[in-house]
């Protein structure tokens, strides 16, 4: 059994069995993976996959027991290299950052682009994603760092730190009669149709809520993950806006009036998700503190013992 057999098996697992996508990702032939991944298996004395003809259609149960060992074993691989790699430059390394798409969009560009400059040889990567998605990314361990807000099961074993609040506005154009309102009620928000700025799937039902429990029927004529599309609805006309204070561009946004709501809504967190357990590189060390200056290396461990 060698490293480059788990390596094909573990690319053939993720190019969902497809042989020829998984010798494109690893700069080998065909024939090679499926010799590789035939020998691994005369030498277990089972099969990894079920086939069609020539084909594999699906893994079996022992290659599914077999292929989350070599994961496992292909990760610290990796992360004996990266201490290496570390200790010999420890501006180098490699970040793979997960976010969502909030985060992505409005909080991390200048982050990353300070990141990039500070720690050029870092060979950085972000995956913007909805929550469902990053939690299985995390549960998987394909990435080191999570960046996003809302609750989900999928990070039981990551510890969140909170980075900042997110409070809510409403947007309204300058002419709108709420304009002028600083403290609008409910029930006057709830006499319009209301585009939410949606940050997770729960967000939509707590709004309801809210209105609920002051007596006002609301209509949700938008739920979106982009603020961006909520402030285009605000201006023409179709509708008031709830987003996250992160997404002000006062620049852009000189058209339109923005009303602190967080008395009304209550706020959210948005927090950065790090792995309890296991080695934590430089490179994710460095980009928290940027994203957090409070966040020092020394706190960050005292949440992780």
């Amino acid at each position: 059994m060698t490293l480059q057999q788990l390596r094909f098996l573990a690319a053939v697992f993720e190019s969902d069995f497809n042989i020829t996508a998984a010798a494109a990702k690893l700069n080998a032939t065909q024939p090679a993976v499926s010799r590789q991944i035939q020998l691994l298996e005369q030498e277990l004395g089972f099969t990894l996959f079920s086939r069609n003809g020539s084909s594999l259609s699906r893994v079996t149960p022992a290659g599914a027991r077999v292929i989350e060992h070599a994961r496992r074993v292909l990760r610290e691989t990796q992360n004996i290299s990266n201490v290496g790699v570390e200790l010999n430059d420890p501006a180098r390394g490699a970040l793979r950052l997960a976010a969502t798409h909030s985060e992505a969009r409005y909080l991390l560009p200048s982050i990353t682009g300070a990141f990039r400059a500070r720690f050029p040889k870092v060979q950085f990567s972000l995956h913007e994603g909805a929550l469902d998605e990053i939690a299985e990314m995390a549960r998987a361990e394909r990435v080191d760092l999570v960046v996003a807000s809302g609750s989900h099961g999928g990070f039981d074993k990551f510890v969140q730190l909170p980075v900042r609040r997110l409070e809510p506005r409403l947007v309204v154009p300058r002419t709108h009669t709420l304009a002028s309102i600083s403290q609008p009620t409910l029930a006057q928000i709830a006499a319009f149709p209301v585009a939410a700025h949606v940050l997770t799937q729960t967000d939509e039902t707590y709004l309801r809520e809210v209105f609920s429990r002051a007596g006002a029927e609301v209509h949700l004529a938008l739920q979106s993950r982009d603020a961006d599309l909520v402030k285009t609805y605000v201006r023409h006309g179709l509708a008031v806006g709830l987003i996250a204070d992160l997404a002000l561009e006062p620049a852009r946004d000189e058209d339109l009036v923005f009303i602190d709501v967080a008395a009304l809504f209550g706020a959210q967190t948005i927090w950065a998700g790090i792995a309890k357990d296991g080695p934590l590189r430089a490179p994710v060390y460095e980009f928290i503190g940027l994203l957090a200056p409070f966040l020092t290396r020394e706190r960050i461990d005292g949440t992780r013992t």
